[in-house]
């Protein structure tokens, strides 16, 4: 897998998520994962392949707003119907695995994916209860703690962090301290992105 996979830019990757997209919450997810991908790409020694990294973590719920129940699966033809190559196709949909598909995550970028997703959602609801409301100060032992409470976030599934922290290699604590410093690095860029997108403004 290499840069030159890649069949649509991230404009029209934005494009094609906005036609399917409207809720915040969930824009807000997938600029995160998107930043949060580049961050890994980068860290794994991907440089290069960095921009696809990005495009398939923007795109990774393309079809959860309008077809949760065909999480994964619906996503397949949205995302050919975009002009999506089967490179990016395999990597958004790898992590529905063992859940609504049956995609195995095979390169590294789509592990991370499947690692990551789950776990970006609960460091940011355990992030936006701190006076802060920021990861900029977020430690590991608080997320492990929050990681610790069934009740919290429940629907981030801990078994599906755990094996995607397993596909990696990695211990938990390792998955929690690099997506920590993932998320800060897209946080300041997200929110901007957030704010010109509430008020109007084109990205």
């Amino acid at each position: 897998m290499n840069s030159a996979e890649i069949t649509i830019t991230r404009e029209q990757a934005w494009d094609l998520l906005r036609t399917y997209n409207e809720d915040p919450f969930h824009i807000q997810h997938a600029l995160t994962v998107e930043g949060v991908m580049k961050w890994y790409a980068e860290e794994l020694g991907c440089q290069k392949e960095a921009e696809l990294w990005g495009i398939v973590g923007l795109l990774h719920d393309i079809d959860f707003e309008r077809f949760p129940q065909e999480h994964c699966i619906k996503a397949q033809e949205l995302l050919r119907a975009g002009g999506a190559g089967e490179d990016i196709i395999h990597g958004v949909c790898s992590h529905g695995y063992g859940l609504t598909t049956s995609i195995k995550p095979e390169h590294e970028m789509e592990k991370v994916l499947y690692a990551v997703d789950e776990l970006t959602g609960l460091i940011w609801a355990a992030a936006i209860m701190r006076p802060s409301k920021s990861v900029g100060d977020m430690e590991v032992k608080s997320v492990k703690k929050k990681y610790k409470t069934a009740s919290f976030a429940a629907g981030c599934s801990r078994s599906v962090i755990e094996r995607g922290a397993a596909m990696l290699g990695w211990e938990l604590d390792t998955l929690i301290e690099k997506t920590i410093l993932a998320m800060r690095s897209c946080e300041e860029e997200v929110k901007t992105l957030m704010e010109r997108l509430a008020s109007g403004m084109a990205l």
